[in-house]
């Protein structure tokens, strides 16, 4: 009679991968990437909706603040010095006196940095119809209501190029459809000197290096910038205008 032989068992491999640890291995990577995600929308929201909670809140308290610098903003006569600009099409340049009478223009004082002194208005665009306040400088804290003035350029209304950049996409993105101004759209700043009405010439994007479309430019013109396109920041999109009215317009344009 013959013994079977017992049954082989095999021994435990040491390429058996353990389950047990690559499971743990897939749980931890799901929930860091579930974390991770969650981080970012959050980062999204608070760029795209809680900064623009915060600064269209605070236009309130700016144009408060605006109405009273008005009326204490000293408005004083001096004499008309046309800027010499460098480009071909910045209109004709005239002189600073018609006649042997010496021109002169209506100038108000240089506002403090992070004060709103102006008020501007784009009629075509539905959330510039009512205004947005600008304040005075560009640095990141002044922009974070929206809109500021380029210290180094002259203020609205007067000689030369004034510039006021703004937000696309945060902090209420006024400037967010500023793609869809066109060549004669107004666009209206209200200082403390009055109403000062731009149209616009044209409008292109630049590389963030491009800085010459700050330069001064002969006549009265208005410079708006902004990131371009949407939800980047890689190149500046640019529009220009010219002063066709205001308390300056006359004497700037030469037709007084």
């Amino acid at each position: 009679m013959t013994q079977e032989a017992p049954p082989v068992v095999a021994a435990p491999s040491d390429v058996t991968p353990d389950l047990g640890l690559w499971l743990r291995i897939v749980r931890a990577v799901g929930w860091t990437l579930i974390w991770l995600g969650m981080l970012t929308l959050g980062f999204v929201a608070h760029q795209l909706w809680i900064t623009s909670f915060f600064a269209e809140r605070q236009q309130s308290q700016l144009a408060e603040q605006r109405i009273e610098n008005f009326a204490e903003t000293d408005i004083v006569e001096i004499p008309y010095i046309p800027v010499v600009g460098s480009g071909e099409d910045d209109g004709e340049l005239v002189s600073g006196a018609v006649g042997g009478e010496r021109l002169t223009i209506l100038s108000e004082g240089k506002p403090a940095e992070g004060d709103p002194f102006a008020l501007i208005r784009i009629p075509k665009l539905e959330e510039l119809r009512e205004g947005w306040n600008v304040v005075e400088g560009v640095t990141l804290a002044d922009l974070r209501t929206g809109a500021g003035h380029m210290p180094q350029t002259p203020l609205p209304g007067q000689p030369g190029n004034a510039v006021i950049s703004g937000h696309r996409t945060t902090y209420g993105a006024p400037f967010h459809n500023l793609d869809l101004l066109q060549p004669g759209d107004r666009i209206e700043v209200e200082t403390a000197l009055g109403v000062h009405v731009y149209q616009v010439r044209e409008s292109f994007v630049v590389n963030p290096t491009d800085v010459w479309v700050t330069e001064p430019k002969s006549g009265a013109w208005l410079t708006l910038t902004t990131c371009h396109p949407k939800f980047s920041a890689r190149e500046r999109l640019i529009i220009s205008a010219q002063l066709i009215e205001g308390p300056n317009a006359a004497v700037i344009l030469g037709t007084q």
